[in-house]
């Protein structure tokens, strides 16, 4: 019987991979026989322990600042062939920062803009592949997120570019696709996750009653971006443990 989660010979890259949501999912497609490429914001992949939430083991990485357009058209191609780009860069800025204008311009650069120029750079590797494009966003772009409007407006627009790119790329015989997370231990999130009150107070109203994990992303990016999911396009898969319902 074949597996459809099999992706042996296929080559993926995790942008934001080196850490985290992206990190998890950078190791899901290679327990799944995929050559893995990440790219990070540090100089070289020994810059990163696990302390960092980061695992580098068996996956290739290059440094590349996304909030720069010119970083990513100089950066060069991980593969000659690319089957699967997993667009997973994030940042925020808290004590509302996002407020002003150097946070707000800071966030949307690497959480908005730096999709479509991802998008861009790697769209006729994966017309040639038939391949995917998976967008990670987040449960705070269907919803306020009153510290942080920013974040939350760069992840209700990466929302939305994934449906636009959905159909703009069908086309090309890319499928565009995301997932849109919901509470999981991350260095973004260690205002809520380190602050017992808080935490307690967000698992309370998660119906699960845990967090996410990265391998619990890592599971639908690799069914969004498998054969399983070959008739679906523009649609963000909610993963967030029913906190959203």
């Amino acid at each position: 019987m074949r597996d459809d989660t099999d992706f042996q010979g296929r080559n993926v890259l995790v942008v934001g991979g080196s850490s985290g949501i992206g990190n998890g999912i950078a190791h899901g497609f290679r327990a799944r026989g995929a050559m893995v490429h990440v790219w990070g914001t540090r100089a070289s992949a020994s810059d990163y322990d696990a302390s960092d939430g980061s695992d580098l083991t068996g996956l290739g990485y290059t440094c590349v600042d996304v909030g720069d357009p010119e970083a990513i058209e100089a950066a060069p191609l991980p593969f000659g062939k690319l089957d699967v780009l997993v667009l997973c860069q994030g940042t925020v800025v808290y004590k509302r920062g996002e407020f002003e204008r150097e946070g707000w311009d800071r966030v949307m650069a690497v959480n908005l803009d730096s999709l479509m120029h991802c998008a861009r750079k790697f769209r006729g590797q994966l017309s040639a592949s038939g391949g995917s494009i998976i967008v990670v966003s987040s449960i705070s772009g269907l919803r306020g997120n009153i510290g942080n409007p920013a974040y939350a407006a760069s992840k209700a627009g990466a929302i939305s570019l994934t449906r636009t790119l959905g159909q703009a790329f069908a086309a090309d015989g890319i499928r565009v696709n995301g997932l849109a997370p919901g509470l999981v231990d991350t260095k973004l999130t260690k205002a809520t996750t380190q602050n017992p009150d808080r935490l307690a107070a967000r698992i309370s109203a998660i119906p699960q009653r845990r967090m996410g994990t990265a391998d619990d992303m890592a599971g639908a990016a690799v069914f969004l971006a498998s054969p399983l999911a070959s008739y679906v396009t523009g649609h963000t898969l909610v993963v967030d443990g029913g906190l959203s319902v």
